[in-house]
């Protein structure tokens, strides 16, 4: 775990609501891996108080890139920054998405900013791999594509893509993976990711969960990110530091 202040290189506004920022921080970028994430204090007063966690989105060279939606006072703040302001960065944090297991087809699953894991692990998945992305948001506005692959699309309107959820467009579409070793790897909002662990325990598709919720240490010392263990009854896991990626198999949410 490293503390560095980085500066912020450029900010990028991927629609109304959505940032992507780049900044320089050598040392997270020497060590961070797919899935990790920064905790990141977004002004140099003491409001607001706790550091805000975000996935790293990509790595290139010095570079770390981050993607948020602007959901309150913390990402407001962070969203006006610009370039050559200095952000204090702690990370990189948890564990990544794993790449020992035998598969031949990635299949992404998104929901809504839940995409900002990702650009990072695609890059990462080798070029003799397949690669599915399938991405879903409340309407065409709130669908972000930034650095998938393979993209199929899902809205809860109907404006972009088919109509329903992501869930639903990963059913619809089973017929890609017939016959093909698959891993599943998902980032979204909860509701999203349980109807998800269902299905793939169903399916038996290997299948890891990054978990998002506010882990305001980011290394185990508040112990406020809790997720019951499904192995041990009675215990829990740390998102931030047992995770945020776990397998189907581990927890119950």
């Amino acid at each position: 775990m490293i503390k560095e202040i980085a500066k912020l290189e450029e900010k990028i506004r991927l629609n109304e609501n959505t940032y992507l920022i780049k900044v320089l921080s050598s040392k997270i970028a020497e060590e961070g891996v797919p899935g990790q994430f920064c905790n990141i204090k977004v002004s140099e007063s003491n409001f607001p108080l706790l550091r805000r966690p975000f996935s790293i989105s990509n790595i290139e060279d010095e570079f770390v890139f981050f993607m948020f939606d602007v959901q309150g006072e913390g990402t407001k703040i962070l969203s006006q920054k610009e370039s050559g302001d200095e952000l204090d960065i702690l990370g990189p944090l948890g564990n990544g998405f794993g790449f020992d297991d035998d598969f031949d087809t990635a299949v992404i699953v998104a929901g809504g900013i839940g995409v900002a894991a990702f650009p990072f692990l695609i890059d990462n998945i080798p070029d003799e791999k397949e690669v599915y992305s399938f991405i879903g948001g409340r309407t065409d506005k709130h669908v972000i594509t930034n650095g998938m692959e393979n993209i199929l699309i899902s809205t809860d309107d109907g404006s972009l893509g088919i109509k329903g959820n992501v869930i639903d467009l990963l059913k619809r579409n089973e017929n890609l993976f017939e016959g093909k070793k698959i891993k599943m790897f998902a980032c979204g909002p909860n509701p999203m990711l349980k109807a998800l662990q269902s299905y793939a325990i169903e399916k038996k598709y290997n299948c890891e969960l990054s978990i998002e919720c506010a882990m305001a240490c980011g290394f185990g010392i508040c112990q406020g990110c809790v997720v019951e263990d499904k192995e041990n009854e009675d215990k829990f896991k740390l998102v931030c530091v047992d995770g945020p990626v776990f397998d189907v198999e581990e927890i119950e949410l």
